[in-house]
């Protein structure tokens, strides 16, 4: 392939500009729409683990409140994080810890919304990501073989490529 055929490729790609250096995507001429993202994660763990987080029994402090502060102010920082991702304004942002004691561990999920010229996507993913890492954080002490697992969008909804649902998922999936 020579240089022109492959710089030539990079005209479908809209985060590389004609010479195949990234770029953040031009957004200025798109409206702004309500949209929308749910991501979620799970944090497996022993029995023993499970049981003293839930019990509150854990040397660093509250592990669920935290995890869950630490998604949203992730959320928010999404931009900093992620080279080429917009900072946009967000106008929710809700992360749940959900215990499950057939993990055992705790299912994540975080939901996203803003009304902007872009998606949210990442800023959900990013959230659960880092309640995710904090959970294990938190935990470490009493355990350092806890596994972050399935990290996946759920849905998103907005913007000009629509509604998306993995194909596993049905549409009636509950947002916060």
């Amino acid at each position: 392939m020579t240089q022109d055929n492959f710089l030539s490729n990079f005209a479908s790609l809209t985060h590389l500009d004609q010479h195949g250096q990234a770029q953040m995507v031009d957004v200025s001429d798109k409206a702004p729409t309500i949209r929308q993202a749910v991501a979620a994660a799970n944090v497996r763990m022993l029995p023993t683990t499970f049981a003293a987080i839930q019990a509150g029994n854990v040397p660093k402090g509250d592990v669920l409140a935290t995890a869950r502060l630490a998604g949203i102010m992730a959320a928010k920082q999404t931009a900093v994080l992620i080279p080429l991702c917009h900072p946009l304004p967000l106008q929710k942002i809700a992360v749940e810890i959900i215990p499950d004691p057939q993990l055992p561990g705790y299912q994540i999920q975080a939901t996203v919304k803003t009304k902007a010229e872009t998606g949210v996507e990442m800023e959900a993913l990013t959230a659960v990501s880092v309640a995710a890492l904090t959970l294990y954080d938190m935990a470490k002490a009493l355990e350092k073989s806890i596994q972050i697992e399935s990290i996946r969008l759920i849905s998103k909804s907005g913007g000009k490529s629509g509604d998306y649902f993995p194909p596993e998922q049905s549409a009636t999936v509950s947002h916060l």
